[in-house]
Formats: structure tokens, C-alpha cells, sequence
């Protein structure tokens, strides 16, 4: 089992981060990272599921699920039996259009 953090969601990390230590340093930065990245480990090992995506869910389609912590939103899908990542939102976002774009970039 293993976690696959795809291009565009290395992106959105990368994003939150320079975002985060921008205005609330680097201890509440690591913070999230942990939490971030506990979430997932505990999605990838089946500790913890997600659920369907909402607005994917709407028209059918329910292979991908999103999770939550404390300030993030992540949008994973399981294949076999890896996980990957898709977004990473916080929640002062503009999750819908963040998702939307995401969908439609492809």
C-alpha cells in the first residue's frame, strides 16, 4: 500500500505551505503537514474512510472521497491498493471552483 500524492495536488501542498508560513509560521505549517499526512496514512492503511465527493456523487460517480482535517479538505481515489491524492484544499478555499477546475483541466 502506498500514498500517491499527484502532480497537481504536490501543487496545492506546496500552495497551503507557502500560504501558511506566510501568515502563521512554520510551527503552525508542520502542524498541518502531520495532519495531513496521518489523514492519509490512516486512509491507505484502512483505518479511516472517506466519503464520495459530493458534487461527484450528484452524477454518479463515487470512486473518489474526500476526508478532513482540523483546516484541509483532500480529495483521494483507491486503486488497487494505492491511494491517491488528488486535491488538498483548505477551508477558507473556494472549494467547488477549486474542484471544478481540477476536473476540468483533464
Amino acid at each position: 500500500m502506498a500514498v500517491i500524492v499527484l502532480p497537481d495536488a504536490q501543487a496545492d501542498l506546496l500552495s497551503l505551505q507557502d500560504y501558511m508560513l506566510d501568515k502563521w509560521g512554520e510551527v503552525a505549517w508542520l502542524k498541518a503537514e502531520d495532519e495531513i499526512f496521518d489523514k492519509l496514512e490512516k486512509v491507505d492503511t484502512g483505518v479511516f474512510n472517506g466519503t464520495p465527493v459530493h458534487e461527484l456523487a450528484s452524477v454518479g460517480i463515487q470512486d473518489y472521497l474526500n476526508v478532513y482535517t482540523s483546516h484541509h479538505k483532500l480529495v483521494y481515489r483507491r486503486i488497487g491498493n494505492d491511494t491517491y491524492v488528488y486535491l488538498i484544499a483548505g477551508h477558507r478555499q473556494d472549494y467547488p471552483t477549486i474542484l471544478a477546475k481540477r476536473l476540468l483541466s483533464r
